[in-house]
């Protein structure tokens, strides 16, 4: 792998990865089922238990259905049984690293997202609820008890702070942010 610019870091054991393993950007690990001491399964449920969140290749020589099930059900992008084909374990950790680098920028995006939601202030997330409910200016303006110029403005206002520049925009970053914080809720 590092012929093709996979940078590999290997551990003597299961403790020896928890010591000293550092989860500093987007990755790939790959494990064997079977480690002394703790099986790669639970090496990696512990890590989701600290909240790293990696793609895991397994590789096993003593596969079985149930096992592959725990693996998938934890996180597991792949589950190889030994003997393996190089080529082909090379082909999924580049996948893995694919995936991984994406899902490492999206979680930058949307840390940056919740930052430009944060600065808004209560009247404009007010704003902003009843405009994704597809509520019209006049009525907010009316709901709220406010002009509708004052509507205008705080919708004008939350609009530049998100750095939108339209509706649609403005629905669909709201509607991510959503999603994206279901999902971190979710894990």
């Amino acid at each position: 792998m590092t012929t093709v610019g996979i940078k590999i870091e290997t551990y003597d054991s299961a403790e020896d990865f928890q010591a000293r393993f550092i989860p500093n950007g987007p990755g790939c690990l790959v494990f064997d089922v079977r480690m002394p001491a703790t099986s790669g399964l639970d090496l990696y449920e512990q890590l989701l238990e600290r909240g790293v969140r990696m793609p895991v290749i397994f590789m096993t020589a003593f596969a079985d259905v149930p096992m592959a099930v725990r693996a998938m059900k934890s996180g597991a992008v792949e589950f190889v049984e030994k003997p393996f084909n190089r080529q082909e374990l090379l082909d999924r950790v580049q996948r893995a690293l694919r995936e991984d680098v994406l899902r490492h920028q999206l979680e930058i995006e949307d840390k940056e997202l919740d930052h430009r939601f944060a600065t808004l202030t209560d009247k404009e997330k007010e704003v902003l609820m009843l405009v994704q409910q597809g509520v019209p200016n006049k009525s907010i303006a009316s709901k709220l008890g406010i002009t509708s110029r004052a509507v205008e403005m705080r919708r004008a206002g939350l609009m530049k702070k998100l750095g939108v520049n339209s509706l649609a925009e403005l629905l669909r970053i709201s509607l991510r942010r959503e999603l994206s914080s279901e999902n971190r809720n979710g894990q």
